[in-house]
């Protein structure tokens, strides 16, 4: 493993934003996979006395069924059979807030008379939270590429309604910067980890570039030096291990995994060009 690069100094510039939010985004700075990220977060949580974290994120904005993974700092499976009932489960502050709006939102039983009015039996899983030493919490929406994907991070402990108010009057920037970069950041590893968490050889990596590209089956054993037959074998393989179903879906998370530029986002077909809108200045192109 590579050696961890050493924390940077800021400059004086850069000075003006709390201490702690500074440090965070340093050290978030130096991450190389999405483990250390979540250290990161976890650590923030424990700083400000808020030692529960919870990150969700979800692949489709539009089907909030479509949950991409669940992150928590503590033993939630407790949770388990609670969420297995869809009617209890929607009432998740994740989705019946964060899906559809980009507020933070002080969370948990200590404020259940100022949110929306859930079910009894929603307010028996904040009761148990409680117990558990999650009374009170901060969650800040979160959204990548929005729509589609969108998260959530939170913030959590043992605190009474005025105690938790107090922790976000103080520091409410910076859990709120600190869980929009690191759910970025995250989410740059996340993506880039995915041949390591499916299996995924580099020569089927190298062959998802190619079908990222619109290669067919013949160009592709051409560019590769390998027989058509090889192709598809190898083809087969690489969609039983990501358990897609065509090219084009190929196509598409070659370019999630930015084994191919997102053209989105690219330039055009000069490299130079530049798109430049001024307000009353209209639009030009360097």
């Amino acid at each position: 493993m590579a050696e961890k690069p050493p924390r940077r100094a800021p400059v004086e510039a850069e000075r003006y934003t709390p201490e702690l939010l500074q440090c965070f985004l340093v050290d978030l700075e130096t991450t190389s996979h999405s483990r250390e990220v979540w250290a990161l977060l976890t650590t923030l949580g424990r700083d400000l006395g808020l030692p529960c974290v919870d990150f969700i994120c979800a692949s489709s904005y539009a089907d909030f069924r479509k949950t991409l993974f669940i992150r928590t700092s503590y033993d939630s499976t407790w949770l388990n059979t609670l969420n297995a009932d869809p009617d209890l489960h929607k009432w998740s502050y994740f989705r019946s807030h964060a899906m559809y709006h980009l507020t933070p939102i002080m969370v948990g039983l200590e404020f259940v008379d100022e949110y929306i009015h859930i079910p009894a039996r929603r307010v028996e899983v904040l009761k148990e939270a409680a117990r558990r030493g999650m009374r009170a919490g901060f969650s800040i929406p979160l959204r990548l590429h929005a729509p589609p994907q969108a998260a959530l991070i939170t913030f959590t402990g043992d605190h009474a309604k005025r105690e938790m108010a107090a922790i976000v009057r103080a520091h409410g920037w910076t859990m709120t910067t600190a869980a929009m970069a690191a759910h970025q950041r995250y989410m740059m590893h996340f993506s880039a980890e995915f041949p390591t968490r499916n299996h995924i050889s580099p020569k089927q990596l190298e062959l998802l570039e190619k079908i990222g590209l619109g290669l067919q089956d013949k160009q592709i054993a051409s560019a590769l030096g390998i027989s058509v037959s090889a192709v598809r074998q190898r083809l087969n393989t690489l969609m039983e291990r990501t358990g897609l179903t065509g090219r084009a879906e190929l196509a598409a998370l070659a370019m999630s995994m930015g084994v191919l530029p997102d053209p989105l986002y690219g330039p055009g077909d000069d490299a130079s060009d530049v798109l430049i809108e001024m307000d009353g200045g209209g639009i030009h192109r360097r």
